[in-house]
């Protein structure tokens, strides 16, 4: 039986590959595991059906026999356990690959998601001119210590694994920047991600989704 995971049934990322699916849907192609996706409208994310499987009405979620799961890192971290390919075979190389998987969401993504919404939701305000030089210097200097610990390797600790699916889900959100032209061995990283068969599958598949609700 396939898990079942739930997405926007109208991304407002236009397709994009920027909703938090995407991770779980990269995920899941980079072992070969088949899965099934419920589509939500934003409505249906409130409603208490949702609710009871997502308590704060976001997407994604993970369903899987009796196991209900949310937050896309958790759910990476247990495909990641569960099948072999997104982390690696020694338990000290393990916990450093489960390291950047909370890097990612917990110190690389708050600046990260701060400086977009406020370039999307405070550009009338006030202080928006004075705020956001210091968000972007906020990203700038994530971006600097991110860039420093991966020189010139392929990938953040050996191999690629859960960790640079994470933490690449998280640059990618600096896309529409313009931020990571500025720091040349991040966007080779990233392309080198965006490259890999399952990225291209993962993003196909919600693209298909955001065309199919734009043309109906």
């Amino acid at each position: 039986m396939s898990p079942t995971i739930t997405a926007f049934k109208e991304s407002p990322d236009r397709g994009r590959g920027l909703a938090r699916d995407m991770a779980v849907r990269w995920a899941l192609e980079e072992v070969g595991q088949s899965y099934d996706v419920r589509l939500v409208t934003f409505p249906e994310m409130k409603a208490p059906a949702h609710l009871a499987v997502q308590p704060f009405g976001q997407i994604p979620t993970y369903e899987d026999g009796d196991l209900v799961m949310f937050e896309s890192g958790a759910i990476v971290f247990h495909i990641a356990e569960r099948h072999p390919g997104l982390l690696p075979d020694h338990p000290n190389a393990r916990a450093r690959a489960l390291t950047w998987i909370f890097a990612a969401v917990s110190t690389v993504q708050p600046p990260i998601v701060e400086f977009g919404m406020a370039a999307m939701l405070e550009r009338d305000k006030p202080w928006f001119e004075a705020r956001q030089p210091l968000l972007e210097q906020a990203v700038r200097t994530r971006l600097d210590q991110l860039a420093h610990r991966l020189g010139e390797a392929d990938w953040l600790d050996g191999d690629f694994s859960a960790g640079d699916l994470m933490m690449v889900v998280v640059l990618r959100r600096l896309g529409a920047s313009g931020m990571l032209n500025d720091y040349p061995s991040l966007l080779a990283y990233v392309a080198r991600a965006e490259a890999r068969p399952a990225f291209q599958r993962a993003f196909d598949d919600q693209l298909a989704v955001y065309r199919a609700v734009s043309e109906a």
